[in-house]
């Protein structure tokens, strides 16, 4: 039975992306789930009546802004070569 090749050097030249860029992608990953999470709630438990903390500013402007800052920073992480 074969093993696997361990990767003596994480920047490998045949990998097409090096360690730093596979821990920015996390980073962008948690920051995009972050906003999702920030997204969420404001809802009322009964049709009839209307709740106005949907309207909140963390759910209209901050967690928006955190989604597309994220997948900017996914595209950032993906482009960006290190030596």
């Amino acid at each position: 039975m074969k093993k696997f090749k361990q990767i003596a050097d994480p920047n490998d030249a045949k990998m097409p992306l090096a360690m730093k860029n596979y821990v920015l992608l996390l980073v962008g990953l948690c920051v995009i789930i972050l906003g999702f999470v920030l997204m969420t709630g404001g809802g009322s438990s009964s049709p009839e009546e209307f709740d106005y903390s949907m309207f909140s500013w963390r759910r209209i402007t901050l967690a928006p802004i955190l989604v597309v800052g994220g997948f900017a920073f996914e595209i950032y992480a993906i482009l960006k070569r290190f030596e």
